[in-house]
């Protein structure tokens, strides 16, 4: 169930190749891949769904987050990307928290508000209090 955070980004709970498709009919241009291969080794891995999106005429990145939580290159990364795409990007991973909370991190580092990025989140179905004092930081200009 791919769901929107705002106009630019978009996440989702694990996806198949037949959400890749979907992904490019929502305009999406890039996907990126949040959950480390051999998480779920009965989930399509990345390649697969690479493959999938690559066929779709779609960029696809790898920013796998595990359990030790979200760094500063992730977050950069992400920015990065998102900063690049001409069209929305879609974020996966198991459930589409971990995609929600890097995208939330990495657009309260780049100064935007964090109660503007929870309203967002919640919209979409997401609750970003477990990383809101992060995203406080991070706004504000820390680390």
């Amino acid at each position: 169930m791919i769901r929107k955070i705002d106009d630019n980004f978009y996440a989702s709970p694990q996806i198949g190749p037949e959400e890749v498709a979907e992904a490019a009919r929502l305009g999406i241009g890039t996907i990126i891949n949040n959950r480390p291969d051999g998480e779920d080794p009965g989930a399509p891995q990345g390649a697969e769904i690479e493959a999938a999106a690559k066929a779709a005429g779609l960029d696809y990145v790898a920013i796998p987050v595990t359990q030790a939580g979200f760094s500063h290159p992730q977050i950069d990364r992400l920015a990065e990307v998102l900063a690049q795409a001409d069209a929305p990007v879609l974020g996966y991973c198991r459930s589409g928290t971990r995609s929600t909370f890097l995208w939330t991190l990495a657009q309260a580092k780049a100064g935007r508000s964090p109660d503007d990025l929870a309203t967002c989140a919640a919209e979409g179905g997401y609750d970003i209090t477990p990383i809101r004092a992060m995203a406080d930081a991070l706004a504000a200009g820390g680390d």
